[in-house]
């Protein structure tokens, strides 16, 4: 009996190292086949989405998060590789679209006619990130970071004036590092989370000091909105959103690439040395305010398809970090961004207040800087303040029209800051 254990242990033993090897050399060939990597990061995507609509967790931490941790832990496992070509196509061609077909919505003149007193409020703290971000740079430079970390500083200015999308965009124009990305992106995520909490626990329900409902109400009832990731958004007397059909993606896509085209040769032209995503940004406003209803037909999709194009990108950015490099600097990101909160919301209430402004419509504004769109016109139904809900949207999406180019600008200001 025991000859016979000892001649199973054996045959086990000089089976193991060839099962070993034979599963070693089979992983490291998936590590090259794109599309096993591809259809990795879909399936994270999806998985990211679905967890923030159906669980409590995933709700807490959002999408974006989510699947980032998915992908992170997945490639410091050993189950994807750190770096792929399937995250530089990730990078070169679905995040400059991405861009474009968040735009769809930024008419300014729509922005400037029914945002209201909102408008001012929210440029008020796009100001006061601004000081946010260079007051809480000069403070907490972040210097483990290296070079890194004014480009961080000018991304999460980007985050808190418009979104996740001028956070992409800005971290894709300066080249910040993997890794580094999702560290920023966990970190800011934890705050902003906390953030919302504060703002929500500040702002009373269901009242407001300002007497022009009606006024507003008939404004708001000139158009819908559609709402990222399935959450739907009840907009007074609004109009159904443009259904997605096969055409408007069709429509949404084509439209996006002439305006990265005509975006990226402009910026050759013109620029070699700046980013196409500035002047393609640009563009997409432009082109969005001339003409407004071939953009309004196509704003539900092209958010959809944003969405996607978002969340394979943060799905890429997970994969290529480190664990290591997330937990270690996650302690001084998380502080940089509480600060540039603070600031923020300091600077915020204090200049709406001395301008005689609503305190509910402050505290709108800064959900509309830090969260975008989205979370601005679910905070406006969840209070209970349906004349806001509209502004809030309007207000949410010309952040991220001019998110971008505000935090590049910062770039020179936080490095003579960094050269201290």
């Amino acid at each position: 009996m025991f000859r016979s254990i000892k001649r199973k242990a054996a045959r086990v033993a000089m089976i193991s190292p060839a099962a070993s090897a034979v599963m070693s050399k089979t992983i490291a060939s998936l590590h090259t086949d794109n599309s096993f990597i591809l259809t990795i990061l879909t399936i994270v995507s999806a998985c990211g989405i679905a967890m923030e609509q159906q669980t409590t967790l995933g709700k807490a931490l959002s999408a974006p998060l989510v699947t980032m941790l998915i992908s992170l832990c997945l490639a410091n496992v050993g189950f994807i590789p750190f770096s792929s070509p399937v995250y530089g196509l990730v990078n070169r061609v679905l995040v400059p679209l991405a861009v474009p077909l968040f735009l769809f919505d930024s008419d300014l003149k729509r922005v400037v006619r029914d945002a209201g007193s909102l408008l001012v409020a929210f440029l008020i703290g796009a100001v006061s990130t601004i000081a946010g971000t260079l007051g809480s740079f000069a403070l907490i430079p972040m210097k483990s970071l290296g070079d890194q970390g004014w480009k961080v500083a000018s991304a999460l200015a980007a985050r808190h004036i418009g979104g996740a999308i001028n956070f992409v965009a800005v971290a894709d124009t300066l080249n910040i590092d993997g890794g580094v990305v999702s560290a920023a992106i966990a970190a800011d995520n934890v705050v902003v989370a906390l953030y919302f909490a504060f703002l929500f626990y500040l702002a009373t329900p269901g009242t407001n000091n300002d007497s022009s409902d009606a006024e507003l109400t008939s404004n708001i009832g000139k158009a819908g909105d559609t709402i990222p990731l399935g959450e739907e958004i009840v907009i007074p007397n609004g109009k159904n959103p443009q259904p997605i059909t096969t055409s408007t993606i069709a429509y949404s896509m084509a439209t996006a690439s002439c305006l990265v085209t005509v975006g990226t040769m402009l910026t050759q032209a013109i620029c070699p040395s700046l980013s196409s995503l500035v002047l393609t940004s640009l563009l997409t406003v432009a082109s969005a305010t001339i003409f407004p209803n071939w953009f309004q037909r196509l704003r539900s999709s092209g958010t959809a398809v944003g969405i996607l194009f978002l969340q394979l990108f943060f799905a890429a950015s997970g994969a290529a970090g480190s664990l290591v490099l997330v937990l270690r600097q996650a302690p001084s990101l998380i502080a940089f961004s509480a600060l540039q909160l603070a600031i923020h919301f300091v600077v915020l209430v204090g200049m709406g207040k001395l301008c005689g402004m609503n305190s509910n419509e402050l505290y709108l504004a800064s959900n509309a800087n830090v969260g975008g769109p989205t979370t601005a016109a679910a905070m406006a139904q969840a209070k209970e303040w349906q004349r806001l809900v509209l502004p809030a949207l309007l207000v949410g999406v010309l952040g991220y029209a001019m998110a971008t180019a505000v935090a590049l600008t910062l770039g020179p200001l936080l490095i003579h800051l960094a050269a201290r």
